[in-house]
């Protein structure tokens, strides 16, 4: 049988989905016990993430260009995609009492920051087809995790529409981005670039990676 974009999306996703205990800080957040500390946390360290993923997407844009142009309208728009992130986390931090002297002398958590150190080491070395795969894999999670909190900081902390914007954003299904994605792999498989072993090993450290970052940021 014909290997297609859409089969092989949905198998890397349903593949490489996250354990049920890999985001300890998502129940605490939906009951509203999480505390502003890792909420203000959360901000600080995502404000460090975009800035570097926004750098690896605009890289793997560019490597698509010209390696494999069907790979590069998904890694343009992921790129406007975290600009877009940027503009919004700014009222999340803020609700959180986050201020630009803390955001400017703020440390950052090793654990939180191996999932873009990662993406960045893709972006350098894998071929763009099986990235979009991986990630395409990843975000699915994202998605869902962002889904949650939004609700929770509404319904829990009383934050304002806008202060929910960032996981609003994330949130929002994007089918033109799903598209992009479709065309970039079917455009791997018919040139026969895909490994599926690479891409179930990028996937599967993608998502460690992320287990890493809401571990990192869970109260002990």
């Amino acid at each position: 049988m014909t290997r297609t974009a859409v089969r092989l999306l949905e198998s890397t996703t349903a593949k490489l989905a996250p354990d049920a205990d890999a985001n300890p800080l998502l129940p605490l957040i939906a009951s509203g016990t999480a505390g502003l500390h890792p909420l203000a946390t959360l901000a600080l360290e995502q404000r460090l993430v975009i800035a570097a993923d926004l750098r690896s997407f605009r890289h793997l844009a560019e490597r698509s260009a010209a390696e494999e142009p069907a790979s590069a309208p998904f890694f343009e728009m992921l790129a406007e995609g975290e600009s877009l992130a940027a503009e919004r986390l700014g009222a999340y931090a803020e609700a959180c009492g986050v201020d630009a002297e803390g955001a400017r002398t703020y440390e950052p958590l090793p654990g939180c920051q191996a999932y873009p150190s990662y993406v960045a080491r893709l972006a350098l070395t894998a071929s763009p087809a099986d990235v979009v795969l991986a990630l395409s894999a990843n975000f699915a999670s994202w998605g869902g995790y962002c889904a949650a909190i939004a609700k929770a900081l509404r319904h829990h902390y009383a934050f304002t529409d806008e202060a929910c914007a960032f996981f609003d954003f994330f949130a929002e299904p994007s089918p033109e981005l799903e598209e992009r994605a479709r065309t970039a792999v079917q455009a791997g498989l018919d040139a026969g670039r895909i490994d599926d072993h690479l891409v179930v090993r990028y996937g599967r450290l993608l998502q460690s990676y992320e287990s890493m970052f809401w571990h990192t940021l869970a109260p002990r």
